[in-house]
């Protein structure tokens, strides 16, 4: 079985495959001082509900956008899973696709990830929304090429700095507001931000899709995703899994004989 884990800014998600099917998935704040074996004996609990052990994975890959994580999760593979790690973004693994960017080796590896999913379950171009720290909208080309971004700050960025900047304003949870006029500050703030959001992401897609000059499918994925979808009709897929599949795919290239 393969353990494929996604360190992002705000959370890391540790999946199991076994081959293309997602047997069980976990997600746990970054957090870049815990150190592999406090990983170790996390995992091992939520492994035991899933009848799973270390034993049980033979392979492992990550992709990281935070680099002060990669040596403990390096040494959590190679400690408890006897294993050596594939790294996304080492120039010897495999992606089957380039990005046609100016400088490729600054391309997130989360989004090269997604980028490789997306065009294999979507036929086509598509863009990929991505809810996380940023909000990022990726181009996929029709042939599976990364060919571009938009990058916006995620919705919890943005309201964290309305609460950090503003001495009277609270902090507040992202929330769908009922009507767009706030009668008080804390459905004022909400308003702004969700209603923004959905402003800004619907505006985006449709100025990417001009440009581009081509149909594209619309994909979304991420935490905010699901609270966002109903208001923005442009988004036509949820695709929770989109990051983790793409390191499995990516695995799955990079086995020897490939």
């Amino acid at each position: 079985m393969l353990l494929a884990i996604d360190a992002g800014n705000t959370n890391i998600v540790f999946a199991v495959y076994d081959g293309e099917k997602l047997r069980a998935r976990w997600r746990a704040v970054s957090h870049p001082q815990r150190t592999a074996d406090e990983y170790a004996v996390w995992l091992v609990q939520l492994m035991s509900l899933e009848k799973l052990s270390f034993a049980d994975f033979d392979a492992a890959i990550m992709a990281t956008v935070v680099p002060s994580l990669l040596f403990d999760l390096r040494a959590l593979c190679r400690n408890y899973l006897k294993t050596e790690p594939l790294i996304v973004g080492d120039p010897a693994v495999k992606l089957g696709m380039k990005a046609n960017v100016e400088r490729p080796q600054s391309v997130g590896t989360d989004r090269l990830c997604n980028s490789v999913a997306a065009h294999e379950r979507y036929p086509g171009a598509v863009i990929v929304v991505d809810f996380g720290t940023a909000t990022n909208f990726d181009i996929v080309a029709e042939n599976g090429d990364f060919d571009g971004s938009v990058i916006a700050p995620g919705a919890n960025l943005s309201i964290e700095a309305l609460y950090q900047a503003a001495a009277l304003l609270p902090r507040v949870a992202i929330h769908r507001a009922q009507s767009v006029i706030g009668r008080d500050t804390v459905s004022s703030m909400q308003s702004g931000v969700y209603w923004g959001y959905v402003g800004l992401i619907d505006g985006l897609i449709a100025r990417i899709k001009t440009e581009y000059a081509k149909p594209m499918t619309v994909v979304a994925t991420g935490g905010l995703a699901n609270l966002f979808r109903p208001d923005i009709p442009a988004i036509q897929h949820i695709d929770p899994d989109l990051t983790i599949r793409g390191l499995m795919l990516i695995h799955a290239r990079n086995r020897p004989g490939r």
